[in-house]
């Protein structure tokens, strides 16, 4: 054998052996697709054999593109690359649901010509769903929350993720809504495909069929040309129908024939478009009470509510409404904003506040404060009038003494959710203490 033959050979050897031994699943495919490399790993990970993967089309050896709407190489292969990382959820051969983490990196021949693609991933399934469990995440799929309620929201977003049943998420205006539902689809395989909001309860009838179904030229007054509808632009991907309690009746059949068939026309047309969408809907109403005052259509309520998801008030999760906080104060600062902080007092006011218009109410608050704060840290003179007014009406916190909330905070290292709970008293009053003893803190 040739000699330089035999030590390419040898260094390939070499090379597999290393990869075998990493932790990480290692995948290789060229410019078409064709499967390169599958270390051990990644047959542990995936569920699939080497000898099953290597040499074949990727989409065509794992039943689906493995990295759903995010695949660049569904069309022309691109002539460059540049890395990308991403969480992904998978089904394994076995059927089992796992979440990786994904890194794709390009590959160049020895003149710098692009020619395919090497992924590294783990298997972060067990480790996310105990983070969750135990309560040890801020945030997930970019929600923010780590009250018991949000993480019960987070496991049904994990939950959700490998499968294409239809949602139907309720919750008071400004919990939301339209958040999780941009996470299941973000959190699914349809993830990097179109993600398509739409307002039901934002348009009237002639212009809502139009805007969900399309139209021909020429099907009404001012149709200059065709146009797509929501469903011919969700295709693939995911459709979301906020405040779907507002649909006419009419259009509740509409919507009943595309759910059962995936079929419609256009208004005015005659051709019938067949779409592959997964519908997400949503409303601040109960759909069932609407089904019993006979303005929802029942059949189409059973097609819509398979998988029910209720968004918690902010005013039964305050615990989460510093990091809320935070996150505002955060993505205010990388956009040039001078305050940098919120003080002991405004914050316990912000505690104590009900809070009607949930999370979108307290973002906004953080912005009326961003603007009236005269120096880096908000406090309660810049918060708005609705929040000082309720603040002015309180009376003194009189649950607590220094003694106590000293002892209790010592006990619990610091922490004070749990030096509330220890205390007996809700954490807005222990924030309200320490706000009126800044001291004892």
């Amino acid at each position: 054998m040739d000699l330089k033959l035999e030590n390419l050979l040898a260094d390939k050897e070499n090379l597999e052996r290393i990869l075998d031994n990493l932790m990480e699943g290692i995948i290789a495919h060229d410019k078409e697709r064709r499967i390169l490399f599958f270390n051990r790993a990644a047959e542990r990970i995936t569920g699939y054999d080497r000898i099953d993967i290597l040499g074949r089309d990727c989409h065509e050896a794992f039943g689906a593109p493995f990295c759903g709407g995010r695949c660049s190489f569904c069309g022309e292969p691109p002539n460059s690359w540049t890395r990308v990382d991403y969480p992904l959820n998978i089904v394994s051969k076995q059927g089992d649901p796992r979440r990786i983490e994904m890194s794709v990196t390009g590959m160049t021949d020895e003149t710098g010509c692009f020619v395919g693609v090497l992924a590294a991933f783990r298997d972060v399934t067990d480790l996310i769903g105990l983070q969750i469990r135990l309560g040890q995440v801020t945030s997930f799929a970019g929600i923010i929350g780590q009250d018991h309620k949000m993480l019960q929201i987070f496991e049904q977003i994990r939950e959700l993720a490998t499968n294409d049943y239809p949602v139907n998420i309720t919750g008071e205006t400004g919990t939301g809504k339209e958040l999780v539902a941009a996470a299941i689809h973000n959190e699914s395989q349809r993830g990097g495909g179109p993600f398509v909001p739409i307002n039901c309860g934002a348009l009237p009838e002639g212009v809502l069929e139009s805007e969900l179904f399309g139209h021909v030229k020429g099907a009404f007054s001012g149709a200059i040309r065709d146009k797509k509808g929501r469903f011919e632009l969700a295709d693939e991907g995911t459709i979301f129908l906020d405040e779907v309690t507002d649909l006419p009746k009419s259009m509740q059949v509409k919507l009943l024939r595309v759910l059962q068939e995936g079929t419609f026309e256009r208004v005015g047309g005659e051709e019938t478009i067949t779409v592959n969408v997964r519908v997400i809907s949503a409303t601040n109403r109960d759909l069932k009470r609407e089904v019993d005052r006979n303005n929802f259509r029942e059949d189409l309520y059973y097609r819509l509510n398979v998988v029910p998801i209720e968004l918690p008030p902010l005013r039964d999760r305050k615990n989460d409404i510093p990091l809320l906080v935070e996150h505002f104060l955060k993505a205010a600062r990388e956009k040039g904003q001078k305050a940098t902080g919120l003080s002991k007092k405004a914050l316990a006011v912000m505690l104590d506040y009900p809070w009607p218009g949930n999370v979108r109410e307290l973002q906004n608050a953080i912005h009326y404060g961003l603007v009236k704060c005269k120096g880096k840290v908000i406090q309660i003179e810049d918060l708005p009038l609705e929040l000082r007014e309720r603040n002015s009406r309180r009376g003194p916190v009189r649950k607590l003494d220094e003694q106590a909330v000293r002892a209790a905070l010592e006990l619990t290292g610091g922490n004070k959710a749990k030096a509330a709970r220890h205390l007996g008293v809700g954490r807005a009053t222990l924030y309200r203490f320490l706000a009126d003893f800044p001291d004892v803190s």
